[in-house]
């Protein structure tokens, strides 16, 4: 595995844990070249879904695509990597038995999940996914928000 700061391809694994159910494995490496420490994930590659784009395109699914768009709408905010792999968990379970997915279903999992856990998250993730135009859009949603009057289930505060 090259590391992602020098490139090198010699490391040592520190750390190995099961996640996705024990569908994955996540280990923490170490590069005996610079020291950087870093993750990687490596899971059974058998999912033969398609993701029907916007566009009518197909392109296979891809969890690391999923995963790093929640994380992007999650910069900075008091939500954990296990919660976003469980938004992902949960969206896979939705799609076990299907050949495609719509992309739009797909989106609107992500939504329903971080506005129940993180409204900033969420605005964030709303903002690309619906594509906002102008600032009378997020006001809308923001007024939305503020109509519900539900407040997020967020994770507990890191130590």
């Amino acid at each position: 595995m090259k590391c992602p700061a020098c490139s090198m391809d010699e490391d040592r694994v520190v750390d190995t844990r099961l996640v996705q159910d024990g569908k994955a494995v996540r280990r923490k490496r170490h590069c005996l070249k610079c020291g950087r420490r870093f993750f990687t994930i490596e899971e059974i590659e058998d999912k033969s879904v398609s993701v029907i784009k916007s566009d009518g395109r197909r392109e296979p699914y891809d969890r690391r695509k999923l995963i790093r768009s929640i994380q992007i709408a999650c910069t900075k905010r008091p939500i954990s990597f296990e919660t976003v792999e469980r938004i992902a968990d949960d969206i896979e379970a939705e799609m076990e038995f299907m050949n495609e997915i719509d992309s739009r279903r797909i989106g609107e999992g992500v939504i329903q999940s971080l506005r129940r856990i993180d409204e900033v998250a969420y605005v964030r993730f709303a903002s690309v996914y619906r594509n906002f135009r102008d600032k009378d859009e997020f006001l809308r949603e923001l007024n939305g928000l503020r109509q519900e009057g539900t407040g997020p289930e967020q994770d507990p505060p890191q130590e």
